[in-house]
């Protein structure tokens, strides 16, 4: 689970970025979420577009997050975002900031 201050950075990078994922009528399928999975496990921040005016971002979105094991980090109009940490700490791209323990 990310922080809220990890997730406003991850929003900052996101915004650089273009959607890579197009969602259009035919909705999630087997093949856009193969897609999405590699992405992730590549650039582990994603930006997708849902091109069905008829789709709610945030629902997609989090049915995504956790058949994704990713998680969410904005939804905006028929655009989202997603995160997931690569596995391996030497193939990680993105460092987030410290989350600061409770006390």
């Amino acid at each position: 689970m990310i922080t809220g201050k990890q997730r406003s950075y991850l929003k900052s990078l996101a915004h650089k970025i273009e959607p890579v994922v197009m969602i259009g009528r035919q909705g999630v399928t087997d093949a856009i979420i193969k897609g999405m999975d590699d992405y992730l496990t590549a650039h582990e921040l994603m930006k997708v577009k849902l091109s069905d005016k008829e789709m709610d971002a945030q629902e997609v979105c989090s049915m995504l997050a956790v058949k994704l094991d990713a998680e969410f980090v904005q939804a905006i109009g028929h655009k989202f975002v997603l995160y997931r940490m690569a596995a391996n700490p030497e193939k990680r791209k993105i460092v987030l900031p410290e989350a600061k323990a409770r006390g």
